[in-house]
């Protein structure tokens, strides 16, 4: 440890509790790597702060001493978002996990950055209400804002960005702002909630987050279609939307991956693709949809449709959905996982699915496609060996092919995962000239280029 590092961990020591200020070996690995197969980078130390006075003490002191730091939730990210490459602090949330108040009446949470979703919904349903945006992780809410999280209700009710009314945020030089306020709309100054939302912790440190919730839907009706191909399955979701059916979720599922479900899940689903639909609402009017849904699905070869509307079948439907990565590593053990994330205009999605089970029969890798179809977002679920040069090569082929595609049409390199260190090599071409607007931003909140370097945006511009 160099002598800077020592001299800031004893001025930490001064401002917060010694036993909240960790070198231990074991904790410093855990915050070396997230659920990514990017490789690990130990940081120097890991903190955890209670309050946002602490928080801000700490990046004062970061500040002074020009050490990074690097904000922690959970580390179920995808992309390397948490890996400390540049060191320094690991600056981990999950003492900060209080709900500040609920504001049932005006359907409105605060919260501290390290409660998790299904935390906060254990309490809202006492309410009658729920937070909606569910990636399939039991994700922190300071991790999903930060990489501007989505999920399977994200059709219906929106994503990270559509339901934060206002954040508290420490600066990089230790000041604290507010980026909204409580109000369902405004028109006054810079939305500066989308641009802290999906910054990655390159911004600033979340430290408290209001958000939009929904009252708990009178009646539920989930169903499971099963089509010949997935153009079929596809192209019914496109004809659904169309007709404005108010769905809430509609995941599409491959055939590879259902056989994943059935094993992992002890399901007996029919290995088709297939689609998982959810219905929120009121009795009469969910029938009517229902019915609608049924006819459409009938025109694009649907071969069997299986409704359920019981809590318990309901739940393990979307249980099976949301532990198919987990069902996918299970299932092939001595690899990892690596998946995907691009979305299209809903147009181009049956050509892109098509397109990237073809790369993926062309080149020989294990995997599976998923998608958050309703808004065009799909994964393609990869078991890979990351010490095999040769399939490393041929998934980094893989990759690129997809996100090629994706950006062609008018698409995006990453839906809903963000871009740590996996997809900043496409920002340049995703963005253009606006990435040296991100960068300029960049620089002026922190200039010292502290807050989880070299992630997202680089700290310094870049020719274009």
């Amino acid at each position: 440890m160099n002598t800077a590092i020592h001299g800031m961990i004893e001025e930490l020591k001064e401002r917060i509790d010694a036993d909240r200020i960790s070198t231990n070996e074991t904790v410093i690995e855990q915050h070396s790597k997230d659920e990514s197969y990017h490789t690990p980078s130990n940081p120097d130390v890991v903190v955890f702060p209670k309050t946002t006075k602490e928080v801000s003490e700490i990046m004062k002191i970061a500040n002074q001493y020009e050490v990074p730091v690097v904000p922690f939730g959970l580390g179920s990210s995808l992309e390397g978002h948490v890996i400390p490459y540049d060191h320094g602090i690991s600056m981990d949330f999950s003492l900060m996990k209080q709900i500040v108040e609920i504001r049932e009446k005006d359907f409105l949470v605060t919260v501290q950055p390290g409660i998790t979703r299904e935390e906060l919904n254990a309490e809202l349903k006492k309410y009658g209400l729920f937070f909606p945006v569910d990636p399939g992780a039991n994700a922190t809410i300071g991790g999903m804002a930060a990489t501007n999280a989505s999920g399977t209700m994200s059709v219906k009710y929106g994503i990270m960005r559509d339901n934060v009314r206002d954040m508290e945020v420490v600066l990089a030089d230790g000041s604290i702002i507010h980026t909204g306020s409580l109000a369902a709309k405004s028109s006054s100054g810079l939305h500066l909630n989308g641009l802290f939302i999906g910054s990655e912790g390159t911004l600033g440190c979340f430290t408290e987050i209001t958000l939009r919730v929904y009252g708990i839907p009178e009646h539920i009706t989930a169903a499971r279609a099963c089509f010949e191909t997935i153009d079929d399955a596809v192209e019914a979701v496109v004809a659904i939307l169309q007709a404005g059916i108010p769905i809430a979720r509609i995941e599409l599922v491959d055939e590879p991956s259902i056989e994943q479900v059935n094993k992992h899940s002890k399901t007996n689903y029919p290995v088709k693709p297939t689609l998982f639909l959810e219905f929120h609402g009121n009795e009469q009017g969910l029938k009517q949809d229902v019915s609608f849904m049924r006819e459409i699905v009938q025109d694009f070869q649907c071969s069997e449709i299986h409704f359920e509307t019981e809590t318990a079948e309901r739940n393990k439907l979307w249980d099976a959905r949301h532990n198919l990565a987990y069902a996918y590593i299970h299932g092939h053990p001595g690899r990892k996982l690596m998946v995907t994330d691009v979305c299209l205009p809903i147009t181009e999605l049956a050509g892109a699915i098509r397109h990237a089970r073809e790369a993926l029969t062309r080149l020989d890798l294990p995997g599976g496609i998923v998608g958050h179809v309703g808004d065009g977002n799909y994964h393609v679920l990869l078991m890979i060996k990351p010490d095999d040069p040769v399939e490393m090569e041929k998934t980094n082929q893989l990759n690129e092919e997809i996100v090629q595609y994706a950006l062609k049409r008018g698409g995006t390199c990453t839906g809903e995962h963000g871009v740590g260190i996996g997809k900043q090599k496409y920002q340049k071409q995703e963005h253009g000239d606006a990435l040296q607007v991100m960068e300029k931003i960049k620089q002026v909140l922190d200039p010292k280029n502290i807050l989880n370097p070299n992630k997202l945006v680089s700290g310094t511009l870049q020719d274009l």
